[in-house]
């Protein structure tokens, strides 16, 4: 945690807090005056929800609502519901989401889950559940992955996740250690956090320019067991930091972030890939992925834990046996440089580079959000029901630009930017 100057005096929590649920509002939604808002959060981290939605309305929402979720409720129903039963929705809970964006709304959601919620049940009940809720809830998903409305993902303690990082501590110090962890990762520890986060987005602007405008054929990432080329698609755009809406509202979808990313060719990755951290996929961990790609497609995967989780993810549909996102994350992102494993993907992401299998963002191909599904496939985009990302960078990794000619420069050296 930053220490504070003698001119700037430490922040009390609550004070912090209000930062936070402030960006997340502000920079994070963009919410603009009229617009409807969902909140989606864990009944645990209700004292921020409830800032949230004064903030929203501070911003001038004209409707802030609330959808509750609960890792007890969801683990009872995995637990105890009798087999046959796991495809049957709350479609209410989906329909809240796809209203609110239909209505030209702005939807956020506080991710905090037990990473391994749902590591002692059956994973079979979990994946007919997890293939229901992602063909039921893909109508919102094409919306989200073409930035047509204004969303935002963020995170908070919650007792489970909190003692999973600080193992030694008693769950209170432990909640209140990860705290003190998220508000330094988002800067909301500081005076003028909205501020800093301008900074922040305009210098991860200009790296994403500098990459777009390279356009090369492929990527190259060296580093442990790694050896992966990964082809880039067809007028390929970096993202990273701000987007904006069709409607013009400038939004940054997860806060925090260090990422630039874009989207591969999905028939040319070739190679092997070792994650670098764990992975909480669907309420279970999965620990030493090992990935093997022939001509973009998933010839081999195993993982020292979480075998069966990983061979649901991929067999999700033909499209969870490919990539949609490759991403460059440095070394010195703050989120790295804590030296903290936060078990949570919206972290972990920006921690360290890494790929992701499953479904391509539209806006990451020149022209993609307007295109027809075989169109943006024609580019090398790929399609799924799923998206899922985990982590490939190392303080050991190199990437190389590579053209189509085959000449090489570097872009990343022991994991810093050179470009």
């Amino acid at each position: 945690m930053t220490a504070p100057t003698a001119s700037a005096p430490a922040l009390t929590f609550d004070e912090k807090l209000r930062n936070y649920a402030r960006l997340a509002v502000r920079v994070g939604l963009g919410v603009t005056p009229g617009q409807r808002v969902l909140v989606q959060a864990p009944v645990d981290t209700a004292p921020l929800a409830r800032v949230i939605v004064r903030e929203a309305y501070a911003a001038g929402a004209s409707f802030v609502d609330v959808r509750w979720d609960d890792d007890d409720v969801v683990l009872a129903r995995f637990e105890l519901a009798p087999d046959g039963t796991f495809e049957t929705l709350s479609r209410w809970r989906v329909d809240a989401e796809l209203e609110t964006a239909n209505a030209g709304g702005a939807v956020i959601a506080i991710r905090a889950t037990d990473p391994n919620l749902l590591g002692g049940v059956d994973q079979a009940r979990v994946a007919a559940y997890q293939k229901a809720l992602a063909t039921y809830r893909r109508p919102y998903s094409q919306q989200v992955m073409t930035n047509r409305l204004n969303w935002n993902l963020i995170s908070a303690p919650i007792p489970g996740w909190a003692q999973l990082m600080f193992p030694d501590a008693s769950a209170e110090t432990a909640v209140e250690q990860q705290w003190d962890a998220i508000f330094a990762a988002t800067r909301a520890d500081q005076p003028d956090p909205v501020a800093l986060w301008h900074e922040h987005l305009a210098h991860l602007k200009r790296r994403r320019d500098v990459l777009t405008a390279k356009q090369y054929h492929a990527l190259h990432f060296r580093g442990g067991d790694t050896d992966l080329t990964v082809g880039l698609a067809q007028g390929h755009i970096w993202g990273g930091g701000a987007a904006d809406t069709p409607g013009g509202i400038t939004f940054t979808a997860n806060i925090p972030t260090e990422e630039v990313w874009t989207a591969p060719h999905r028939e040319r990755v070739d190679g092997v890939v070792v994650s670098t951290k764990p992975l909480s996929y669907q309420g279970v961990l999965i620990d030493g992925i090992r990935i093997e790609f022939r001509e973009g497609r998933i010839v081999s995967a195993s993982a020292k834990q979480g075998q069966d989780a990983l061979t649901r993810m991929i067999e999700t549909d033909e499209g969870s046996h490919r990539l949609g996102e490759v991403a460059l994350v440095p070394a010195s992102s703050p989120i790295s440089r804590s030296g903290l494993f936060f078990f949570n993907t919206l972290y972990d992401e920006n921690a360290a580079s890494h790929i992701a299998i499953g479904s391509a963002y539209r806006f990451n191909v020149r022209g993609g959000v307007d295109m027809t599904l075989e169109d943006f496939l024609a580019t090398g985009g790929n399609d799924s029901l799923t998206h899922v990302d985990w982590m490939i960078g190392s303080a050991q990794m190199d990437v190389d630009g590579v053209a189509k000619d085959g000449t090489r420069e570097p872009v990343m050296r022991a994991g810093e930017f050179v470009i």
